[in-house]
């Protein structure tokens, strides 16, 4: 006969042994939570339809108090979830999904269902219900009870994704907004990253809502983003352009008629500060950016293709920094990759035990992070970025990297470099060459690693030729992948991401590892651009790292092959090809792709 108290001790048995009970901050409850919210949310979540529900398990982190977990168990796994899901009494996730449906108005919540008499049997389903959606998503299946940390992991990415896809429409708004009050494009980020600066200071952010009078409130602004220069420690040189910049934003009219500048300084408060607090190192500035020149017409000559922040992160994992790496990006834009490093290098020292934590951080933020960068007005949204992430102090120097990456060394020996340089330089300066200024000041055998337009890596003659053989005499080309085509959607630059060795000479008989990295499961939504909405670029980024990592030789996915100067720098080149895989359709889209690559880059060009 079956049991469903057995079910119920089998599972509390398997929570304990995934460690559950070794965590103070996890509070585990059968049927009712000490949490007065949400017992106050069960109150009427009865599977008879009005009395209080009471859940097998109630499970809450002392540390995310929007997040909880409830399990519910049957005896008989053949009453595991029924097919219109609304059998509450008789099965088990029809259960757990009726009280994530009355928790859900004010929690985000991953339900269970469990069914099963000893673990042979068990079935056990889970299910994300976020605060706010319509739907649920159902995470491992086919898998066991996971261990907590592995929740919340799931918990976090999911809510980041919803919330930077919230963020990224209101972005798109605003962006509207300020185009049709006659803002000019560059001038839009440095307002938005300005008002977040002002919003770092307690008394503005507490009292601007009180002030009637706009102009009062655009000087109130003013000289509130300068008391965040001057406490961040902002060298005096930084702070006066800064504050020019800055300056220069409260004159137009358009902000201070009908009251404008407030309600924009409330809906970024609203909708950007939260979200940056909530995800401290994640670069909302730089991608606001992209946003912003939506409608600028001098972007190109810029040469200015700002890094999705999924691969700024990646970058950090192909150099496999360490708590004490010195990072460099000698052409270093609104600040992405300096931004991701930070969060990288913040957390890593999170996790070591033997450092001092607050000093460590303070040591990663005035002595870990360099960077150049020529545009002023870009400059100034790089430092402007680097404040609001809590670092006003970085090595942040404005103006040509190949006459300042000297001073550089100066401050600071750099062994890891990351960069995206500027495409089709106006001054014909070549990709290639900002990756060899950044390996000029490495330590030996400190790691470079650059995307740059895939036409860099075909070089076979003329000037880039050159430039390949001057690198490979003093460096070593470690690794190239292939990049997705769309990665810079909507620019059409096709790219691929290099690896160098700084100060080791390549060797001709070193195999250079070549990977095939053209899906990261991100897909084009309009208005939005490309987004992660299938969850799926975790898995991917793992899978690309443990190639790389383990120099693997996969058909159609990478290869390690010898190469000079003279041989061509791709995947492409020298993959086997998996003619399994192959169909009608990926054959057509690879020809498509070619002949439009030698329509767009003619043979003048690749010299």
């Amino acid at each position: 006969m079956r049991n469903e108290a057995i079910t119920i001790d089998l599972t509390r048995d398997i929570l304990k042994e995934l460690g559950y009970n070794n965590y103070e901050n996890i509070v585990i409850e059968r049927e009712k939570s000490s949490n007065s919210r949400i017992d106050k949310l069960l109150q009427t979540a009865s599977k008879r339809g009005s009395n209080k529900g009471y859940p097998d398990f109630i499970i809450t982190d002392k540390n995310n108090d929007e997040f909880v977990c409830v399990i519910e168990c049957k005896a008989d796994p053949q009453r595991h979830q029924s097919s219109s899901l609304d059998k509450y009494q008789d099965y088990a996730v029809d259960g757990a999904r009726l009280y994530a449906e009355y928790l859900s108005k004010e929690n985000d919540v991953l339900y269970i269902g469990v069914s099963g008499q000893n673990k042979h049997e068990l079935r056990v389903s889970h299910f994300l219900k976020l605060r706010g959606e319509k739907s649920e998503t159902e995470l491992f299946k086919n898998s066991q009870l996971q261990d907590f940390s592995t929740y919340v992991t799931q918990y976090k990415r999911a809510r980041f994704r919803v919330d930077y896809e919230s963020l990224l429409k209101y972005v798109s708004g605003l962006n509207e907004e300020l185009h049709s009050k006659k803002i000019p494009e560059k001038e839009r980020a440095l307002l938005f990253s300005g008002i977040l600066i002002a919003l770092e200071d307690d008394t503005f952010r507490n009292t601007y809502d009180s002030y009637s009078n706009t102009s009062r409130l655009a000087t109130f602004l003013i000289s509130s983003i300068t008391t965040k220069l001057t406490e961040s420690n902002v060298q005096l040189t930084k702070q006066e352009g800064l504050k020019i910049a800055y300056s220069a934003l409260s004159v137009h009219q358009s902000l201070i008629a009908d009251g404008y500048l407030k309600e924009l300084i409330s809906d970024i408060d609203k909708h950007i500060r939260d979200f940056i607090k909530s995800n401290e190192y994640h670069d909302i500035i730089s991608r606001c950016y992209i946003e912003f020149l939506k409608y600028a017409n001098d972007d190109g000559s810029l040469g200015i293709v700002l890094t999705p922040q999924h691969i700024t992160e990646l970058f950090c994992e192909i150099a496999d920094l360490t708590v004490d790496s010195i990072i460099l990006d000698n052409c270093c834009g609104t600040g992405g990759f300096l931004v991701a490093a930070m969060g990288r290098l913040v957390e890593l020292a999170e996790h070591n035990k033997k450092i001092t934590l607050k000093a460590k951080i303070e040591e990663i933020k005035t002595k870990q992070i360099l960077g150049i960068e020529y545009q002023n007005h870009i400059f100034n949204l790089c430092v402007s970025n680097m404040i609001i992430h809590g670092d006003g102090k970085s090595n942040i120097l404005q103006g040509d990297c190949f006459k300042l990456i000297n001073e550089l060394k100066e401050i600071n020996t750099p062994d890891v470099a990351l960069l995206n340089p500027p495409y089709n330089d106006v001054s014909g300066i070549d990709e290639l060459e900002f990756i060899e200024n950044a390996l000029s000041i490495l330590q030996k055998n400190g790691t470079a690693v650059a995307i740059i337009p895939m036409r860099c890596a075909l070089y076979t003659k003329g000037k880039g030729l050159e430039i390949k053989r001057r690198i490979l005499e003093s460096h070593s080309l470690d690794a190239v992948m292939s990049m997705p085509d769309e990665l810079f959607y909507p620019k059409g630059v096709i790219c691929c991401v290099m690896v160098f060795k700084a100060h080791i000479p390549h060797n001709p008989k070193k195999k250079t590892w070549f990977g095939y990295w053209k899906d990261d499961g991100h897909i084009k939504i309009k208005h939005r651009g490309r987004l992660d909405s299938r969850d799926e670029w975790f898995g991917i980024k793992n899978q690309w790292l443990d190639t790389y990592r383990n120099r693997d030789s996969i058909p159609g996915q990478c290869i390690t092959h010898s190469v000079s100067e003279r041989d061509e720098w791709c995947a492409e080149a020298y993959l086997e090809t998996d003619y399994s895989q192959l169909t009608k359709k990926k054959f057509e889209d690879v020809v498509r792709n070619y002949a439009i690559y030698n329509l767009l880059n003619s043979s003048s060009e690749l010299e």
